[in-house]
């Protein structure tokens, strides 16, 4: 776990109407302009009492006094509460108010100010939150690569009738300017060019990322739930260290604590510890939404298969095994997962949803498959898949299919041999909790007698399973968004839409506990509770390579 330290960038309280008064003479007139808040406005982790509203104010000063005021209306006739506080360079400049003591179910109005430079910000709505909903919409998102598109689909999400957006990670990449994602078809520098290591080099792309007008809209138009992935940081983050952190780049921990605290400063939340993000947000007594970290606080190094192939290119299955079902072996760490087990048994909510990084549901391939798919992630990475794999593969793909087909339909005259071919099956992505089997299990049995629902993001692909214990008890459902703009596994195959098409199809009959997988498109889900049940639509937008593009509901 990240120890406890100095809150960095905490956020300031607004907690009364009677403490901010005196400002009232310090009245936003017509003549301020749009100066200086560049980065637009954003709000965060609405409740039916309070919601966070942001800004950041550019300024060469060592400090400088920010005016806020948030109403009923967007004339700001009726303002509910004003108050001023001071910014400085320790925090960006940024600025985050959690407005306590709120009327619940409330369209509100907000904005930022500076007097004396009669600078003012765009005018941000937000909400809070009903206490007795009979609905709610959420556009769960992640995975927005800048170099990889435009930001279309946060422009969507803008445009949606969405209550909130739970945003799952990856709201920016750590990678250098062509090292991963980029796209010749699209201008869009990063700021830093290279890696991030230091916390300027986070904040800067922060700032690079938040210059997106889509992204700024989506921000002004809709509150926000945030958790992190592992590129706020570095590729396939764990506790200790991660992919993309290498000797060179200098201690691990010092690059962690620069990423969380740029982060905080960009995506605040209620929380006393900025290293914390795992919370719950009550939606009255319909939905118990719980944010997870199942990136960065608890989890244990990821195994890797290419760690259990000697010399000879032989595979140690039980090597792999022993180490894939340790029961030590976690994702969330004791202390989270007894808090999350704690949260769960104890809310009476009718839907528990946890919004978290990685999916949960599994995702079992047969082992040739997945040996194929990494040859071909492979060659992809060093100038492109050759012919003969690619065909190779599609031959295996039909094979498969075929078995399986025949095994689901009781054929007898299947040998032994083939029978084999998809029964030795292994997990298609160790990173997410198929690698972490046991404490899935563990998870699972306290969920017991409670309808669960799991948000997922990181693979960039659209997903739709069933939670399945060991015993074969169906636990609950699983959501999974496609990305904003980072590519999904079209990759693997270029731009032939039918043998995607046909891939999709394949690993749907292949994978057990699979519903639906959308694995060339980007979009967001938009899930959908009542009290009879949660529902997902996934809304795709046609193209990210041109800011002209339709959106449209798949399923």
């Amino acid at each position: 776990m990240i120890s406890g330290g100095i809150l960095l960038a905490s956020n300031f309280i607004s907690c009364s109407k009677d403490d901010d008064l005196s400002l009232e003479a310090n009245k936003i007139t017509p003549d301020f302009k749009n100066n200086n808040f560049n980065y637009g406005v954003a709000s965060f982790d609405p409740t039916d009492n309070q919601v966070i509203i942001w800004s950041r104010y550019n300024t060469n000063k060592e400090s400088i006094a920010i005016t806020w005021e948030i109403a009923t209306d967007i004339g700001f006739e009726n303002i509910l509460r004003t108050g001023e506080e001071i910014t400085d360079a320790t925090r960006d400049y940024t600025i985050a108010i959690e407005i306590q003591n709120l009327d619940a179910n409330q369209e509100l109005y907000y904005r930022f100010a500076q007097i004396e430079e009669q600078a003012v910000s765009p005018i941000g709505e937000t909400i809070t939150l009903s206490k007795n909903p009979n609905e709610i919409k959420m556009a769960v998102c992640s995975c927005a690569n800048y170099a990889a598109g435009y930001f279309n689909v946060y422009d969507s999400i803008a445009n949606s009738d969405a209550d909130v957006v739970v945003h799952l990670g990856d709201y920016i990449y750590e990678y250098a300017q062509g090292e991963y994602g980029f796209n010749t078809g699209v201008d869009r520098k990063l700021d830093p060019s290279h890696e991030l290591i230091s916390l300027e080099d986070y904040r800067k792309r922060y700032k690079n990322y938040r210059s997106d007008k889509m992204l700024q809209l989506a921000h002004q138009k809709k509150p926000f739930i945030c958790v992190w992935d592992d590129h706020e940081i570095a590729n396939d983050t764990y506790k200790d260290g991660a992919e993309n952190h290498q000797s060179e780049d200098g201690d691990f921990n010092s690059r962690k604590k620069n990423a969380i605290q740029a982060f905080s400063e960009y995506l605040p939340m209620k929380t006393s510890d900025i290293n914390l993000i795992y919370r719950d947000i009550s939606f009255g007594n319909l939905v118990n939404l719980v944010m997870l970290d199942t990136r960065v606080i608890g989890r244990d190094k990821q195994l890797s298969y290419n760690d259990y192939f000697n010399a000879q290119g032989e595979f140690d299955s039980a090597g792999f095994g022993a180490a894939w079902t340790d029961p030590q072996r976690t994702m969330l760490g004791s202390t989270q997962r007894d808090w999350l087990m704690n949260t769960v048994q104890s809310s009476s909510a009718t839907w528990q949803v946890l919004g978290q990084q990685v999916l949960m549901g599994k995702m079992m391939l047969p082992a040739e498959l997945l040996a194929t798919m990494a040859k071909i992630g492979e060659e992809g990475s060093n100038g492109g898949v050759q012919a003969s794999t690619a065909s190779y593969f599609q031959a295996q793909l039909g094979e498969l299919a075929v078995l399986k087909g025949r095994s689901l339909a009781g054929d007898p005259t299947l040998t032994e041999i083939e029978k084999q071919r998809i029964s030795t099956v292994l997990p298609y992505n160790l990173d997410a909790w198929d690698g972490y089997p046991v404490e899935r299990e563990s998870i699972y049995s306290a969920f017991a007698g409670k309808k669960i629902v799991t948000l997922a993001g990181d693979t960039h692909n659209a997903w739709n399973s069933v939670l399945v214990d060991n015993q074969k008890q169906i636990i609950g459902e699983e959501f999974a968004t496609a990305s904003i703009s980072s590519p999904g596994l079209e990759g693997l195959f270029g731009t032939d839409t039918a043998t995607v098409q046909g891939f999709e199809q394949v690993l749907t009959l292949l994978m057990d506990d699979l519903k639906y997988l959308n694995a060339s498109e980007r979009g967001f889900s938009k899930v959908t509770f009542s009290e009879t049940e949660a529902k997902s639509e996934w809304i795709f937008v046609d193209q990210i390579f041109s800011e002209e593009y339709s959106s449209a509901v798949k399923k």
